[in-house]
């Protein structure tokens, strides 16, 4: 039976077939999907854990356990990741381990561009690279087959446009695999050091055997000879978009498994051509590997390492190989990314960029914050740091600082990595505001469950963190509540505990105003008569307000009444209902 799916849902089918039992992950686009689709399936226990690395030692426990289980993550997630991940080399498996990391090329809702290939590499993890949907759900089944033949986690990279793109696929049944015995092995699963010095053998053995098992043709590696123009080696979506520009006019080494690299059959390729390309998205591996390997290759030169690959940037690159190449005259117009209209956020923001206030921010929705019209965020940097970061600028800077610089940090990246950095300035003792923004989800990566909302992933009830009493079991004496929508209070509250000689935490509570359960008020109005045109209304950059006819608009269907335009305008003008 076919089937027409996203990458992502290929994948978690896959985990299906190949008998997976127990996942844990942490959201984080492009992945999320992997995890929400496969909880779909009664036979896997799937969970949403408070960080990356949580998930993986889930994981990696119930691997050693002996069932087959997957963690999921975004090529950021990996890093947090990575403690247990190279130490999980070095014990290796009892049942399958599969690891999914998405890269992001072109950033498109990330903080840096990374290669995870790096990670694989520094690991000596083997790592599997698709390049579309029926990939996907296959190499997802072989990883597990390569993991437990070679006692290794296998991690599958995925990318932007692999996860989110639709290809067909055939559908298998699933493949009950038995609990595995578990036997007590210190020498292999306890990594004191005499122990990980006797394993780390074992880990340079076994990636020889795989880079020999796999020196030739596989389900991973594949040549495709149709003509004698020339070779291109590359993997995962850039096989796709070179495909498609060249069809059948050059010759393909279509590269699955991305680490270790098949050398012989690099040599075997390059030998049967005057020109070699390697395309391949983000840095220079393969390209590496293959000068290493004294071959006469090209590709960085020609493509560069930064920003995701197209068809059009291949064939434009390329184009005296040639030139029968589809162009698109029309460009799609630029979207840039705002705050919804009714987000909770938005009236936090415009009181910090009223008080002048510095902002250490975070990743999530609110950092959207930095943008135009708000311009109230100084610096993000990663899950967790704006609240480490504000301890340490105060600490730089002192008591000018002190009074006027706040971290703002969501209640789930709170959750995922917040909480230590407030530990540490409720011990290390900085008079530092942080304030927790409550959206009552995860929000930036389509509303997933985490321990605030009393929800589990798949919906039941679950424990549900207390943010107050979390806060002051921290050591944080001061900790108060706001609503957003309501500015004046919001306003006064961060002066107030800008101006105390202690830590305290404002938490801004307003549920996501895309939350299906949330009631909105009716869509405002504005009085034509009343209007100024002062344009006040448009320094809270709500999507829903514009200007037309030299008078302020407001847009019903996109409006659900959250007043914080009210209290901008001076004049009455907006009110009502429409």
């Amino acid at each position: 039976m076919k089937k027409l799916m996203l990458g992502n849902d290929a994948f978690a089918r896959g985990l299906f077939e190949a008998g997976c039992t127990v996942v844990s992950s942490y959201p984080g686009t492009p992945s999320t999907e992997i995890t929400e689709a496969v909880a779909k399936y009664e036979e896997v226990y799937a969970e949403w854990a408070p960080n990356e690395k949580v998930a993986l030692e889930v994981a990696l426990g119930a691997s050693i356990a002996g069932a087959r289980a997957f963690c999921g993550m975004k090529h950021v997630g990996l890093n947090v990741a990575a403690d247990p991940l190279y130490t999980a080399s070095y014990t290796g498996v009892n049942a399958g381990l599969v690891i999914a990391v998405a890269d992001d090329p072109g950033m498109h809702s990330s903080q840096n561009e990374q290669d995870s290939r790096h990670h694989a590499i520094a690991s000596k993890i083997p790592m599997v690279e698709p390049s579309d949907s029926q990939e996907c759900r296959e190499f997802v089944k072989q990883a597990f087959e390569l993991s437990e033949k070679y006692d290794t986690p296998v991690i599958v990279r995925m990318s932007t446009r692999v996860a989110h793109s639709q290809s067909g696929i055939d559908l298998g049944m699933r493949n009950n695999i038995e609990l595995k015995p578990y036997k007590k092995d210190a020498g292999k699963f306890v990594m004191v050091p005499a122990n990980a010095r006797k394993r780390h053998y074992d880990v340079e053995e076994r990636m020889q055997n795989i880079k020999e098992d796999y020196k030739f043709n596989s389900i991973f590696n594949k040549v495709e000879k149709k003509a004698t123009v020339a070779g291109i080696i590359t993997s995962g979506i850039a096989y796709q978009y070179a495909k498609e520009v060249f069809g059948d006019e050059v010759s393909f080494l279509k590269l699955g498994l991305v680490n270790p690299l098949p050398d012989q059959l690099l040599i075997d390729f390059a030998s049967n051509y005057d020109e070699v390309y390697v395309i391949e998205e983000l840095d220079g591996i393969i390209e590496d590997r293959c000068k290493a390997l004294g071959l006469n290759v090209k590709g960085k030169e020609i493509f560069g390492c930064i920003g995701e690959l197209s068809q059009s940037i291949i064939a434009e690159k390329l184009k005296g190989i040639v030139n029968k190449v589809k162009s698109f005259d029309e460009d799609v117009p630029v979207r840039p990314p705002v705050m919804c209209a009714g987000c909770p956020h938005r009236g936090l923001f415009y009181s910090l960029s009223k008080i002048g206030a510095t902002v250490m921010g975070d990743i999530g929705c609110y950092t959207l914050g930095a943008s135009a019209p708000l311009n109230a965020m100084d610096a993000t940097i990663c899950m967790g740091a704006s609240i480490s970061s504000l301890h340490g600028f105060n600490k730089a800077r002192g008591e000018e600082a002190e009074k006027k610089t706040v971290a703002v940090i969501g209640d789930s990246t709170f959750m995922h990595s917040g909480m230590t950095g407030l530990v540490n300035i409720a011990y290390n003792a900085t008079n530092s505001t942080v304030i927790i923004l409550d959206n009552s989800i995860t929000g930036m990566t389509g509303h997933q469950q985490n321990p605030t909302t009393g929800y589990n992933l798949k919906g039941d009830v679950a424990a549900k963190v207390n943010l107050e009493e979390l806060c002051k079991a921290l050591g944080i004496k001061r900790v108060r509540v706001v609503d957003p929508y309501n500015m004046a209070q919001t306003e006064k509250a961060i002066r107030e505990e800008l101006d105390v000689k202690e830590p305290s935490v404002i938490i801004s509570r307003r549920p996501c105003a895309l939350l299906k359960y949330v009631k909105h008020a009716p869509a405002l109005k504005v009085d034509n008569d009343k209007c100024k045109s002062c344009k006040a209304c448009l320094k809270i950059g709500c999507p829903a307000i514009s200007i037309r006819d030299s008078k302020a608009f407001i847009d019903h269907t996109q409006c659900v009444g959250c007043g914080i335009c009210q209290e901008m305008c001076k004049f009455d003008a907006i009110g009502g209902k429409q």
